[in-house]
């Protein structure tokens, strides 16, 4: 067996939380290939649909797609007729763009490394940030969410999640979690369309007891 396949048969006998855990962003990235993009994307995509933004004649919109990873969901966007920024802090992530064949409109993407910290976002229809925005260092996320919130123009979304304190990993000091009303204050410049809460217990990759708690977010700047 080679050493592609047998990386490949190490990612698929571990879940990919067990990689984002510890931060292991090349392994989670292996484990994530060929996932769907995330159900807070595709609703925010349908209502932009129904609302006409990708029109006849419209000039096609902006989203960025922070934390893009392996680029799932930066690929369902390009196959709905956007443009793309995706950033991510890993350089990684953009090999794995590249190597994605599911994309063909690569005039309409561009890509961007840089941490949460640095990352510049310009103006923008969408702000998609599917599980990414817990990985930002409390320090930064106060100023991080102020960037994200003046970047999304009147009538743009905010789709993604952010993490509850009774998340698992609430405990590890460099993740960023919040209370229900901390979610709900962040999400004052916005009219919510979808604020779920899930909580639910899960596994890590040795077997022990993962509690997920988790906020889905689709929110319309205002």
């Amino acid at each position: 067996m080679s050493d592609t396949q047998n990386k490949e048969q190490s990612s698929a006998s571990k879940p990919m939380h067990s990689y984002a855990e510890v931060r292991d962003w090349p392994g989670y990235f292996a484990a994530a290939k060929g996932r769907p993009p995330r159900d807070t994307l595709l609703e925010a995509l349908d209502r932009f649909e129904k609302e006409g933004a990708l029109a006849d004649g419209a000039e096609r919109p902006l989203a960025v797609d922070l934390g893009c990873g392996e680029g799932r969901d930066t690929a369902e966007l390009l196959r709905r007729g956007w443009r793309v920024v995706a950033i991510d802090g890993h350089t990684d992530a953009f090999q794995c763009l590249r190597a994605r064949d599911d994309i063909s409109a690569w005039d309409r993407l561009e890509m961007r490394e840089a941490p949460f910290e640095a990352c510049q976002i310009p103006a923008c229809k969408l702000l998609n940030a599917s599980f990414a925005l817990p990985f930002c260092e409390p320090k930064w996320f106060d100023a991080l969410w102020k960037v994200m919130t003046m970047a999304i123009e009147p009538g743009g979304r905010f789709a993604g999640q952010l993490f509850g304190v009774n998340d698992s990993w609430a405990k590890l000091p460099d993740r960023s979690h919040q209370t229900r009303d901390e979610v709900e204050a962040l999400l004052k410049p916005f009219a919510i369309e979808r604020l779920t809460e899930e909580e639910r217990d899960g596994t890590d990759c040795t077997g022990e007891g993962k509690h997920w708690h988790v906020f889905h977010i689709i929110a319309r700047k205002v």
